[in-house]
């Protein structure tokens, strides 16, 4: 928790209401969303209960499972919110944008807007990542096939929770982490868990928060009383009334769920909200693309290289996204004035027309000199951006104590002027200016080098096996144990675990074994084995 964070909570409490984090919106909000709240049954391993979807406020449509432990029925509940989801999916695709590429030589296709999915909060999507990952790999033939678009659902949602890992995309958003991202309320982040106190501290204040407390749950777990007063004798008679009692628990989170997005839009959008949407529908128009060239469905985990590429994405998204909210939100930006990250002065001198003749070739290197009042935690020779000029680089030439108080950082501005020898209006400080300096960056990072998979050491899994030669976790044979003359016969190490065939189809290319190596000593080939499956 930050500091600015822990003094807005202190004053909730004080003051018995929320306090705003945020100046802006920093996540887009669709005008035409899909709410989505899951519910899934205690006790057993993600088997869905009932969902309540839909588009319209006013037109919510709730699906069910009458027995959550009958197979055929979790399926045709799958069917059933495949039926729901892939047509509001599908209604996205119809219309496409060129997007200038290489500097403008090329362009590619885009899907002008992309889809959105809300759900109540950080649970829901672990609900969709399991649902998803249970139902990609089911066969619509075959033994215990399933309905066609039960596969096709099971993509779906594992590509909207992986992007729901991604700092800043708004694919698949719940609505806890989004009130949090822009109220403080009085109580602690595992309260504020409680989505229905969370959006009352907003709304009404403490007092409606605590009263909310005791309200229905936002899902998908259920309440113990509930399920033990109310849920367990109805599914246990298939009593008809079951959709009627969870219609009833479900609708008061599917109004908070609408007023949540209507206190959201009443921010303004941040100036890169808008880029970050632009990266969605790149992500949006991709998959699609995938899915309809027949590619496969994700595999169950990545392979070595893959899992560090991803990595990679996602620790630079989540630098961008820190700097994109900072350059956007002045309340954000403030944390990191109080760290010395940041620092605002007024600009005191500007000579707009100085050319550095030093090199090869003369260049444009204007000065400013900016006074501040703040602590400057920043040594010469390092480089700072200014939100309102972020192309800019100004690189600090000297720090100097000011009377009667405060600092004169002397800066050389390079970039984002022109390629002139004359400044474009505008684009250097002008004296009296207020001026926002810091050391966060846009600039693009590249991403380390990684070797190709054909190359991945032994350590991490080694070479991933062809696609089209990765057996079934009951097709793998068992080594025979190799006989040991000082001790009891060991068995190998690469032995596959053994899964039931139907609750585990056949793994991506990144579940295959470590290929046996006759001539490594069991405690090497033990070592290589405990490093894949970690």
């Amino acid at each position: 928790m930050s500091t600015l964070t822990a003094l807005a909570r202190a004053l909730a409490v004080a003051e018995g209401r929320a306090q705003p984090i945020a100046t802006v919106r920093h996540l887009h909000v669709h005008d035409h969303p899909l709410i989505l709240i899951p519910l899934a049954m205690a006790g057993e391993a993600n088997a869905p209960l009932a969902a309540l979807v839909g588009t319209d406020p006013a037109r919510p449509r709730l699906l069910t499972v009458a027995q959550p432990r009958n197979r055929d029925d979790r399926f045709g509940f799958a069917a059933e919110l495949a039926g729901v989801l892939v047509p509001y999916l599908d209604s996205f695709t119809d219309q496409t944008e060129d997007v200038p590429v290489d500097r403008g030589k090329d362009v590619r296709r885009r899907y002008v807007d992309a889809p959105q999915l809300w759900v109540p909060n950080p649970g829901g999507i672990d609900f969709l990542r399991l649902f998803g990952r249970s139902t990609r790999f089911r066969t619509v033939d075959g033994e215990n096939p399933v309905p066609a678009a039960v596969p096709l659902l099971g993509r779906w949602l594992t590509f909207f929770t992986n992007t729901a890992e991604v700092p800043g995309s708004s694919l698949l958003v719940n609505a806890v982490q989004a009130l949090g991202l822009h109220w403080a309320t009085g109580q602690s982040g595992a309260e504020d868990a409680q989505f229905g106190a969370q959006l009352a501290w907003i709304e009404s204040g403490a007092a409606a928060a605590r009263e909310a407390e005791n309200g229905p749950v936002a899902g998908p777990a259920t309440d113990p009383d509930f399920d033990n007063r109310v849920l367990a004798p109805l599914i246990e008679r298939s009593a008809p009334e079951l959709p009627g009692v969870l219609r009833d628990l479900l609708l008061p989170t599917w109004e908070r769920m609408w007023r949540t997005l209507t206190l959201l839009r009443r921010l303004p959008a941040g100036e890169r909200v808008r880029l970050r949407w632009d990266t969605d529908r790149d992500a949006f128009t991709a998959f699609t693309q995938h899915l309809a060239e027949g590619g496969p469905p994700q595999p169950r985990r990545d392979g070595a290289v893959a899992a560090a590429a991803r990595l990679q994405r996602l620790e630079n998204a989540a630098t961008r996204y820190a700097v994109q909210r900072a350059f956007d939100d002045p309340l954000v930006l403030a944390e990191y004035r109080l760290t010395g990250a940041a620092f605002a002065g007024i600009v005191t001198l500007a000579k707009a027309d100085r050319i550095d003749d030093s090199g090869k070739r003369p260049v444009l290197r204007p000065r400013i000199m900016v006074h501040t009042t703040e602590p400057v935690r920043v040594e010469p020779g390092t480089s700072l951006t200014s939100p309102t000029r972020p192309s800019q680089k100004a690189r600090v030439v000297s720090v100097t104590p000011a009377a009667p108080e405060g600092h004169d950082v002397l800066l050389e501005l390079s970039g984002g002027m022109g390629r002139k020898l004359v400044a474009e209006p505008g684009s250097v400080p002008a004296v009296g200016e207020h001026l926002i300096l810091t050391t966060l960056s846009e600039a693009y990072r590249p991403s380390g080098a990684l070797p190709d998979p054909a190359e991945t050491p032994w350590t991490h899994g080694g070479p991933p096996t062809p696609a089209d030669q990765t057996p079934t976790p009951t097709q793998i044979p068992t080594p025979t144990p190799t006989p040991q003359p000082t001790s009891a016969p060991v068995p190998h190490p690469n032995t596959a675990p053994g899964t039931p065939s139907d609750s585990n189809p056949a793994p991506a290319v990144a579940d295959a074994p470590l290929a046996a190596d006759p001539d490594a000593p069991p405690a090497v080939a033990a070592a290589r084995n405990a490093d894949h499956r970690s």
